[in-house]
């Protein structure tokens, strides 16, 4: 029971007072957040997330808010599940930590194994990281010795989309299709190449009432690159399933399989990043599932462990891996599925080595982590709830499109843009400094204010992405429509 002032000492609130602004100065003085314009919060507190439970999080004084981001495109099966934690306290206590550096562990053959099931195709193989950055800088390096090792030397360019996101280390960087991000650290690591991408709210004129022709068209475009930049030099393709950056843009029909035929006739490997995608993001355990394609690798990260610890990797294919050396498996039945021009010039197989490694790749804890989060994704059917309710999701959010400010709602699964426009009728953008105002000025702390994390993207032109738990049903698409209604009224009030 508090004791109010002057009735014999201080009210209960007053402790957690100070430690309020105990964790503001200290955050103030010592923490460098990421992606962060730090000089927003010179004047004001930052945002300090102290637990979830969930659908939820809730601040260090106690509010409450819907994740709808789920933390960062991660939290797939929610927060608070004890028996995910559980299980990586387990194992922090029979093994805390062994590298995978001419060593195995339990965890990491298990994980491994059950990746190889579920991943379609040929890929067969887990190569594990840290996070989606490394995952992608992996895939590259992959890429550029295989084709090293079999003879083809030149090979080492990759082609990626406008505006694409893949990661920020430097490899990773140079892959990432976005100016603003990569100007500081100029000059990048040799090889990116940029193509459009499929955002057919913004597409040619040309093409613009045409769905499938501007599919055919973006893809195309990607047999241009190669064609421009000679085939014997270009060694990867880089796609998301659903492009994140810019604001959700799916396939269009088709075109993921004119991308493979195009893969294919020049010997060129497919990659799909699916640091995003995969894991139940859009109804699949891989977005490249959903849309009918195979890979040669898949990227990952963020929901294999549902944030509950850090863990990436990639899936690669058996014939990748082949001139790495198959070990003693069993590989009757056999199907290599090497592109044309992959055989030529050759060398030994199964004698390199891949020249690459994290020291805290496929850690055990987090192995352990990732297994039981599986787990969490058979025992409640999360693939099944999200292609229940996507339909419910995208037609509560398509509701916003009666409010002048809203241009486009895209996106599939769990996983969706909304573009910000200034004329619907144009489709007329904001200028930088109007987005300047909108979003970081109104919109994001207006949006958090009122209970809601999402994210407010002016990479690209202006949208509010949301990708929610895959635990969320039409309860919480309600609460996101009502507060994103509200706050973009406002907005639009203030223009």
């Amino acid at each position: 029971m508090s004791t109010p002032h002057g009735a014999g000492g201080l009210s209960s609130e007053a402790p957690q007072a100070a430690a309020n602004r105990h964790l503001q100065a200290s955050a103030h003085r010592h923490l460098w957040l990421h992606f962060t314009r730090m000089s927003s919060y010179a004047e004001g507190d930052m945002p300090v997330i102290v637990r979830g439970s969930g659908q939820y999080v809730y601040d260090n004084r106690g509010k409450r808010y819907l994740d709808g981001l789920s933390g960062l495109f991660v939290s797939q099966i929610g927060h608070g599940r004890a028996e995910v934690a559980e299980a990586g306290a387990r194992q922090a206590t029979e093994l805390a930590y062994f590298p995978l550096w001419s060593y195995a562990h339990p965890r990491a053959i298990e994980l491994a194994e059950r990746l190889g099931a579920l991943a379609p195709g040929h890929l067969n193989r887990a190569f594990f990281t840290t996070s989606g950055s490394e995952a992608v800088e992996s895939a590259w390096k992959l890429a550029k010795q295989y084709f090293k090792t079999i003879g083809q030397p030149g090979r080492y360019k990759v082609i990626s989309r406008d505006i694409a996101y893949h990661g920020t280390s430097m490899g990773a960087l140079a892959i990432t299709g976005l100016p603003g991000i990569k100007e500081p650290f100029e000059p990048m690591t040799p090889g990116g190449v940029r193509v459009p991408n499929t955002n057919f709210y913004r597409a040619p004129e040309f093409v613009a009432s045409d769905l499938e022709a501007f599919g055919r068209w973006a893809a195309d475009e990607i047999e241009r690159a190669i064609e421009r930049e000679g085939p014997e030099s270009v060694a990867a393709v880089f796609l998301e399933p659903v492009q994140n950056s810019g604001g959700c843009f799916p396939p269009p029909p088709g075109y993921f399989a004119r991308v493979r035929e195009i893969c294919d006739r020049h010997g060129v490997l497919l990659v799909s990043d699916e640091v995003i995608c995969a894991f139940g993001r859009l109804g699949y355990y891989f977005g490249s599932q959903r849309y009918g394609y195979q890979p040669d690798i898949i990227t990952f990260a963020k929901g294999v462990t549902s944030g509950y610890s850090p863990l990436g990797g990639m899936m690669v294919s058996d014939a990748l891996m082949e001139p790495f050396g198959s070990g003693r498996e069993d590989i009757s039945g056999f199907e290599s599925p090497r592109r044309a021009g992959h055989t030529q010039g050759r060398g030994p197989s199964g004698t390199a080595t891949f020249l690459h490694g994290v020291t805290f790749a496929g850690h055990p804890v987090s192995a352990a982590v990732a297994l039981a989060n599986l787990d969490v994704f058979e025992k409640e059917d999360l693939l099944g709830n999200v292609r229940a309710n996507e339909g419910a999701f995208r037609a509560t959010l398509e509701k916003l499109g009666d409010l002048p400010i809203v241009g486009d709602v895209r996106g599939d699964g769990y996983f969706y843009g909304i573009e910000l426009v200034k004329d619907k009728g144009t489709r007329e953008t904001f200028s930088d400094e109007e987005s300047e105002r909108l979003l970081r000025g109104f919109l994001s702390p207006a949006l958090y204010e009122a209970g809601l994390i999402c994210r407010a993207d002016d990479r690209g032109d202006p949208v509010i992405q949301l990708a929610p738990p895959l635990t969320c049903t039409q309860e919480h698409f309600d609460e996101m429509e009502q507060i994103l209604r509200a706050v973009l009224t406002e907005a639009w009030s203030q223009l």
